[in-house]
């Protein structure tokens, strides 16, 4: 969720095309650079496993003839929390034959500011990755025509909220996590043409469906700890009774999930190993 790479870095990166080059950048890469909130830059190892993975990913969309896809990486361990991925991005084709672009927002490190990056395959899973697994959501034929045409548009620009807290709440529009920009986006690609073009209308449209996203429970000193000292923690925009019981009803990628599942029938879901 949290960015990792700077956009000179990015940039860089994606003029590079031979992995060893890639390993090579890695080791003489400053600490911050590789890795934005971490003491130390990716290894060699971890770098060639995280291509490795983003060829793999895309070998895999290639082979499922979509056009239009949500992937995402497990950039923290959330088994406390009954997660197994932490961060979702779209993936979008820009020909038939074309290069994958992945949208996603990140968390600019140590801020509660976010912005929205179109990356390669690559750099979105050139990050400290828990696990070199990545999930895929192919959305049926006729959703994909719909989000692909939305990412053509400035909807998904507009759906975006910079002021990030990992886990602000799914039906308020004070902040916004990465996830709930891309099921906010989803939702203004799923609905009657010209019903959503806000983030208010995006809320107000999966309220009508009665979507309620997997709740996730946060301990009281858990939610003291994160709200005193870290700048992209906030609990101020959830019900005060939800809060106080320590149900925390925000957009993880499971939940877009389950949207993608309550709206799109012929979705199908894989795992890349």
């Amino acid at each position: 969720m949290r960015r990792r790479l700077h956009a000179a870095f990015l940039k860089r990166l994606a003029s590079l095309t031979s992995l060893s080059a890639l390993v090579l950048l890695a080791c003489a890469l400053p600490a911050q650079a590789g890795q934005a909130c971490a003491d130390k830059p990716l290894t060699p190892t971890e770098v060639v496993m995280s291509m490795d993975l983003a060829q793999r990913t895309v070998q895999a969309l290639d082979a499922s003839g979509a056009k239009v896809a949500l992937v995402s990486r497990a950039g923290q361990d959330l088994s406390r929390y009954r997660l197994r991925y932490s961060h979702m991005g779209v993936a979008v084709r820009d020909h038939p034959a074309g290069r994958w672009t992945v949208v996603h927002e990140l968390n600019e490190c140590g801020t509660a500011a976010s912005h929205l990056y179109n990356e390669g395959m690559g750099n979105f899973f050139l990050t400290d990755l828990y696990r070199h697994e990545a999930q895929l959501v192919i959305p049926g034929p006729a959703a994909q025509e719909r989000i692909a045409q939305l990412f053509a548009t400035r909807t998904p620009q507009r759906m975006h909220e910079g002021h990030y807290n990992m886990l602000a709440y799914v039906y308020a529009t004070k902040y916004q996590n990465s996830n709930q920009w891309v099921l906010e986006s989803l939702a203004a690609a799923m609905a009657p043409p010209g019903q959503v073009e806000t983030r208010g209308e995006a809320q107000a449209w999966m309220r009508s469906l009665r979507f309620q996203p997997l709740t996730v429970e946060v301990p009281a000193a858990t939610r003291l700890g994160g709200r005193m000292f870290r700048a992209n923690v906030a609990f101020d925009d959830h019900p005060f009774d939800r809060r106080m019981a320590g149900q925390i009803d925000t957009v993880t990628t499971d939940s877009v999930v389950r949207f993608v599942r309550m709206t799109d029938p012929e979705a199908k879901t894989m795992v890349v190993d």
